[in-house]
């Protein structure tokens, strides 16, 4: 065979696959990455606030499959990395045994590490859990109640009002001096944690 008949071989048998061979197209024109995909990339690129995202939508099945195990895992890396609202969620979860064993200390722990930055959701429920006094808690503490129940109370939001109440609520079992104490507990926490303007 001359070099003639087989360069016109291999050019027959190239355009015969290319024929067949799907064409790709450039980039700029695939279809783009959903909004899901994208969070969950920067999620596993360790961006907390998308990991707490992608948690909430395992939670509550928001654009994914419902999974509290899932939503577990993705809360837990944020909050690892000190995520306030995922510690919040993961607490919420601990404390009702949502996807995790349930394990009202840890829940406590997570709540005390979200209402430690100003996370009024997280203050409100220390505060209930001081009133109720459920384990790890012998007994009720009106006193950290009271200031945690205060301090939410300062911040908008749905609980503002409930805050409040229950302010209001554990202030009706206390002496005069322990509302002092709780209220000076409560300026301390302020200075000792600026809010942003």
């Amino acid at each position: 065979m001359t070099h003639a008949v087989r360069f016109v071989a291999v050019v027959a048998v190239l355009t015969a696959l290319a024929q067949c061979a799907p064409v790709q197209e450039p980039m700029s024109e695939q279809e783009p990455m959903s909004e899901t995909d994208a969070l969950r990339a920067r999620a596993e690129a360790g961006d907390a606030e998308a990991q707490s995202d992608l948690g909430f939508m395992y939670e509550y099945g928001e654009g994914v499959p419902e999974d509290s195990e899932e939503a577990v895992r993705w809360y837990r890396r944020a909050a690892n990395q000190g995520h306030a609202d995922a510690q919040y969620s993961l607490g919420a979860m601990y404390g009702t045994g949502e996807g995790v064993p349930e394990d009202d200390a840890e829940a406590t722990r997570l709540y005390r590490l979200a209402a430690d930055q100003g996370h009024a959701d997280a203050q409100w429920f220390l505060g209930l859990r001081y009133e109720m006094a459920p384990f790890p808690l012998d007994q009720a503490d009106y006193v950290q109640a009271h200031m945690w129940y205060n301090l939410a109370s300062r911040q908008p939001g749905m609980l503002s009002n409930l805050a409040v109440e229950g302010r209001d609520r554990v202030a009706g079992q206390m002496t005069s001096t322990q509302i002092a104490e709780a209220q000076r507990l409560a300026r301390e926490w302020d200075a000792a944690h600026p809010r942003e303007p």
